[in-house]
């Protein structure tokens, strides 16, 4: 009985802490909400004084913006592709060529350790 009355008591101090460290929210950073919304307003203003050539233009330069961003990102990318990837590839080959073979059984594993042992010598 007393076994189980600490089991229970260790559960629930560890269940109230996991609790206590998901509650711990910090607060976010205070937005300046009237410049957001003077700028916004202004930026309205801008656009209806705009000429339809102006806005036309200004599209123009958005959408030449936006190709070149994901023109960038092709060339660039998260992933590596071609030339990048071949060289991630050579780094991880060979940043893993020092690495220990998997040994494929018990009896392999045995006998490996038997012989670090012997390397390493007794007191060690």
């Amino acid at each position: 009985m007393n076994k189980l009355l600490a089991a229970l008591i260790a559960g629930t101090f560890a269940l109230g802490s996991i609790a206590a460290m998901a509650d711990d929210k910090t607060p976010a950073q205070p937005v300046d909400q009237a410049k957001l919304k003077a700028d916004r307003e202004a930026a309205k203003a801008a656009k209806a004084q705009m000429t339809p050539e102006e806005k036309s233009a200004a599209k123009k330069a958005k959408r030449k913006q936006k190709q070149q961003e994901e023109a960038q990102v092709e060339k660039v990318g998260n992933i590596p592709s071609g030339p990048q990837k071949a060289e991630a590839l050579k780094k991880n080959v060979d940043a893993t060529k020092g690495d220990p073979k998997a040994l494929p059984d018990a009896k392999a594993k045995q006998e490996a350790l038997k012989e670090t042992t012997k390397k390493a010598g007794p007191g060690q």
